[in-house]
């Protein structure tokens, strides 16, 4: 059995580095024009440099172009596919007939991957999509495992892609219409507001048929009232049940997140993977999931695995991260038994910092007690993100220095 691709959102260049350095087989990216990646940072510049870097390592870039098309789209493809054929990823990521129809018959030979927006949910669909030659799906995060199942029994010779963490929609799968309603920015065009995640105050007033003049009241509490703010996505827990199906590809959501988001969900399903592999009778899920909690998450949920879910994977009383790890830095230099290490949260001479290395699994635990920084090297005895301190340095011994290349992660318990 052939382990499946690993595959992580890149929002940057560095976030691509990083998903590669941390054992990601493949990422998925794109400029913010043409694709629902609205917030990227890639210029194409960035994106030559990425795929430049990737090829190297022998690793896969997916460009996005999974927006649902408006004719003033339609009259930018032209220079778009240009952009296509120039930069000549591993593969494009649409969810638009009409885009799909374009991108085949302009680029000849470009592979092309169906998108979750495309709201694939069964074979019938899968197979579908394989006769107008698609080379892979994405299923939509409503199928159930057994579904999944059934689609990868009754079509091959297609590959089949699922989410396996991340951010959930409280709409099906991205069709929300809220934050176009409410904040004049579209979630199918890649700008959503999360609406689902504000803070709503409510008093709703039933009345059945049957019981005219009975009033049922429901109000929020002092919590507030989050009714449509849904637990994020891990299927940790289902791993090996989900790697013995024998899909093509595990992908992970989080296009926005930080450079330790994408480093952790990385270092953690690669380290899950590869050990189920070696020993899939003895792969438990505990140790994967301890790392996976020190993630900024809004508590997890298998969400449609099991079938349509209860209330269980909602929240309805906040939105508040259940983990008290935060990004801390990461490493942009390591030489002559110093790191240099780019700033990301307050830290200060006596904190305890926890190094990810991509060679160890288990955390690097260091005692900030040399601060220097990089301005004026200078002894400091705190140092926090700003205009004029964005890089500070600390002292490493020779025997751990080799675990901290460039691009590695660190992190703080508040």
């Amino acid at each position: 059995m052939k382990k499946p691709e690993l595959l992580l959102p890149a929002g940057s260049l560095l976030k691509l580095k990083t998903a590669f350095l941390y054992g990601a087989d493949a990422v998925y990216a794109g400029a913010p024009e043409m694709s629902l990646r609205a917030k990227s940072k890639f210029s194409v510049e960035d994106m030559e440099e990425g795929i430049s870097y990737a090829r190297g390592l022998g690793k896969k870039v997916y460009l996005t172009l999974n927006l649902f098309s408006h004719n003033r789209d339609a009259e930018r493809l032209e220079s778009f596919t240009k952009t296509i054929k120039h930069l000549n990823p591993d593969g494009v990521i649409v969810s638009d007939p009409g885009i799909f129809q374009y991108v085949k018959k302009e680029i000849p030979g470009m592979p092309l991957h169906i998108s979750t927006q495309a709201n694939v949910c069964s074979w019938l669909t899968v197979d579908f999509w394989k006769n107008m030659g698609a080379e892979l799906c994405v299923l939509g995060r409503e199928v159930s495992f057994n579904e999944a199942l059934e689609i990868r029994k009754r079509c091959e010779g297609i590959r089949l892609e699922i989410f396996v963490h991340g951010a959930m929609c409280i709409s099906y799968s991205g069709r929300c219409l809220m934050s176009a309603f409410m904040a004049s920015r579209s979630a199918n065009q890649g700008a959503c507001a999360h609406s689902c995640r504000w803070k709503y105050k409510s008093k709703l007033v039933l009345e059945e048929e049957l019981r005219p003049g009975e009033y049922l009241e429901m109000e929020e509490d002092e919590h507030g009232s989050y009714i449509l703010n849904s637990k994020d996505l891990c299927l940790m827990p289902k791993l090996d049940k989900v790697l013995s199906a024998g899909f093509d590809s595990l992908k992970i959501e989080g296009r926005n997140k930080s450079e330790y988001y994408v480093a952790q969900t990385a270092r953690v399903y690669r380290k899950a993977i590869d050990d189920y592999f070696d020993k899939p009778e003895s792969w438990q899920a505990d140790a994967y999931m301890d790392e996976l909690l020190t993630l900024q998450n809004r508590g997890y949920t298998t969400g449609f695995f099991d079938g349509v879910p209860g209330q269980e994977t909602q929240d309805y009383e906040d939105t508040t991260s259940r983990s008290q790890w935060r990004n801390a830095g990461i490493v942009k230099d390591n030489k002559n038994g110093f790191l240099t290490i780019e700033i990301k949260n307050k830290l200060k001479k006596g904190d305890k910092v926890e190094l990810l290395s991509p060679y160890e699994f288990k955390p690097v635990e260091i005692v900030l007690n040399d601060i220097y920084d990089c301005e004026d090297n200078s002894l400091v005895s705190e140092i926090a993100p700003g205009k004029t301190n964005q890089s500070f340095r600390i002292p490493i011994n020779e025997k751990e220095a080799s675990l901290f290349p460039e691009n590695t992660v660190l992190r703080i318990k508040l």
